[in-house]
């Protein structure tokens, strides 16, 4: 898939504790409907961090998008809303569905009031692991790393991450 000048690569994490199979699926399907063909991680099941809840369903997506960080930024709020999030919840709670922009070409720091690259790259393995999986030499905009080196340098306290089949 050529990038056209006005189009940005942009990685994308998708987690849900609520209905998450579903709720996974329905994200995906959303996001091809408004950006075409995904590059889609596999799928895996990570123990709610910072609170008791249900075991996370991670993901990583990579799309082209011609819209802007805050457009963008402002279709991901609209679609977890659909999903049934209400925002304004605590930090560390359920979610029916969560998008977060993670990355935006090699755009770094507060960008339409979204801060880029998101630090849940280098914090949690449910989200670089699959980062990984996707875009393993990819380059970290304020490391410099790629995210392979990164995770090979990685110490992530807590369980290992489950790799989960959705059942087509």
């Amino acid at each position: 898939m050529g990038n056209t000048d006005q189009s940005a690569r942009v990685y994308l994490s998708l987690g849900s504790n609520i209905d998450r199979e579903h709720n996974i699926r329905s994200g995906l399907q959303a996001l091809v409907a408004a950006f075409g063909e995904l590059a889609v991680s596999p799928v895996y099941e990570s123990e709610a961090v910072g609170f008791a809840g249900d075991a996370f369903y991670n993901l990583v997506v990579g799309i082209d998008t011609a819209l802007s960080v805050g457009e963008l930024a402002a279709v991901l709020r609209d679609m977890e809303k659909d999903h049934g999030r209400v925002r304004g919840e605590k930090k560390f709670s359920s979610r029916t569905l969560d998008i977060d922009i993670l990355t935006y070409d090699d755009l770094t720091g507060d960008i339409d009031g979204v801060q880029l690259p998101r630090d849940e790259i280098l914090k949690h393995a449910f989200v670089l692991k699959p980062l990984v999986d996707l875009a393993p030499d990819a380059i970290h905009p304020e490391t410099g790393k790629s995210y392979r080196q990164l995770l090979e340098k990685a110490d992530f306290a807590g369980p290992a991450l489950l790799v989960v089949e959705l059942e087509a």
